[in-house]
């Protein structure tokens, strides 16, 4: 029998893939390429199944002789590897994003006398109309839960975006660009409570409570599906932070991040010069202990957000606190600096990869904002924060029109700044 291979991602599995798979089947044994979801979210969202899901679907489709992983976009190494007598792939790759990787399979089949075999595309069906449909059911607490951990493993950075109400949510869930044939989107979300308060004209020292907050975690819930991390401040008494825990892992959020500080909670970019004290080691070890032994699942994650740079500790002091948050349970660390550049971040860095365990390591920068994304990640960051970008870009604007509103005494002149009425309504779906 002629060996066929064929590549596929299988997250949605609809006729296009039967057909496909049917075909090869007329050609020989079939072994199907299975990308992994790595290599899935290396060019676009990650899948809604994961692969050893997948794995199972393919392998039980009938024709499919065998399943393996193909790491990458690259077919190449898995075709070198098993030499298949043809390929075969629909017709929708012969431009975009795949359309290299489609000349590198016709160039490596040459070496024996492979052939590619293309299948015209399906008509009827799209994984994009296939994508907004699950988008519009939703998801449930537990899917969206589990879905931070799977990214963090498979993509080599994690970028997330702050919210505060439902529309900033569908921001965050729905916008995205496509540069260098990849999609690029935020992955999940950021419930800031610096911006929580912020939009509620509150300040930023904990005076919006739990019960408050929960309300618009539930605003940004009802209209997305993306991972929400939870900016829990400083977790608050350890007899209420377990509470905490037990109330964010039930309505599906999949991380809450607590900082190191006790008295009243001030913004952490006031710095040393705000009075703000840092707790002891032992106080905060002992409440990411107390929130471990309270969490139900093991998809949710406490991380521990280190502030010894912030309050001018140093960096030993900030080596040795997130050694002793990892012991006691931290399933990662948020390092925070206010300087203008990363240099002590970097600094912190490379003494975390010394570090026997390393968890998840989240930056945020607010303040060393001309850093690139690919400097953080070979830094070892594993996950950024944009932590308070889309309130602060919305108030100006809001101001601006004010402005023009009251200077001209009608709001003609600031049409300019503004989305039209239908715009507004159909920004929402459901609204017209």
């Amino acid at each position: 029998m002629k060996k066929v291979y064929v590549g596929m991602s299988a997250d949605l599995i609809h006729p296009g893939h039967l057909n496909i798979i049917s075909e090869a089947r007329k050609l020989g044994t079939v072994v199907v390429g299975l990308l992994t979801d790595k290599a899935i979210a290396s060019y676009k969202r990650l899948p809604y199944l994961n692969y050893e899901q997948r794995r199972v679907i393919i392998e039980n489709i009938k024709g499919v002789e065998s399943v393996i992983p193909q790491e990458t976009l690259d077919y190449v190494p898995n075709l070198k590897k098993i030499k298949p007598d043809f390929v075969v792939h629909g017709d929708d790759w012969k431009t975009g994003v795949q359309s290299k990787t489609r000349q590198d399979v016709i160039d490596t089949l040459k070496e024996w006398g492979g052939k590619l075999i293309e299948i015209e595309y399906t008509k009827g069906i799209s994984s994009s109309i296939l994508n907004a449909g699950i988008k519009e059911v939703g998801t449930t607490p537990e899917i969206r839960m589990k879905r931070l951990k799977r990214l963090i493993d498979s993509k080599s950075i994690v970028r997330l975006i702050e919210v505060h109400n439902g529309l900033t949510g569908l921001i965050a869930e729905n916008f995205s660009i496509q540069k260098n044939n990849q999609v690029r989107e935020f992955d999940g979300m950021w419930l800031s409570s610096l911006t929580d308060s912020t939009a509620k004209g509150k300040p930023d020292i904990e005076a919006v409570d739990l019960t408050s907050r929960l309300q618009t975690l539930n605003d940004i819930a009802e209209v997305t599906t993306k991972p929400i991390v939870f900016d829990g401040d400083t977790g608050g008494k350890t007899e209420h932070f377990v509470f905490s825990v037990k109330t964010l892992e039930r309505l599906g959020v999949s991380a809450v991040i607590i900082e190191d500080k006790i008295g009243l909670k001030k913004n952490s970019l006031f710095g040393a010069d705000a009075g703000q004290t840092q707790d002891s080691i032992e106080n905060f070890c002992n409440k990411i202990l107390a929130g471990k032994r309270s969490q139900i699942t093991e998809d949710f994650m406490i991380i521990a957000r280190v502030e010894s740079l912030i309050l001018k500790a140093g960096l030993d002091d900030a080596v040795k606190r997130a050694k002793a948050y990892i012991n006691s349970g931290a399933d990662g660390i948020m390092i925070h600096s206010k300087e203008k550049n990363p240099d002590e971040i970097f600094a912190f860095c490379k003494e975390y990869s010394k570090f026997e365990k390393k968890p998840a390591l989240v930056a945020v920068p607010s303040t060393f904002n001309a850093v690139y994304e690919k400097d953080l990640c070979d830094a070892g960051v594993n996950i950024v924060i944009y932590a308070n970008q889309l309130i602060r870009s919305a108030y100006p604007a809001m101001i601006k029109t004010a402005g023009q509103i009251l200077e001209n005494e009608r709001s003609y002149e600031a049409d300019e700044n503004m989305m039209s009425i239908n715009e507004i309504i159909k920004l929402i779906p459901g609204g017209s």
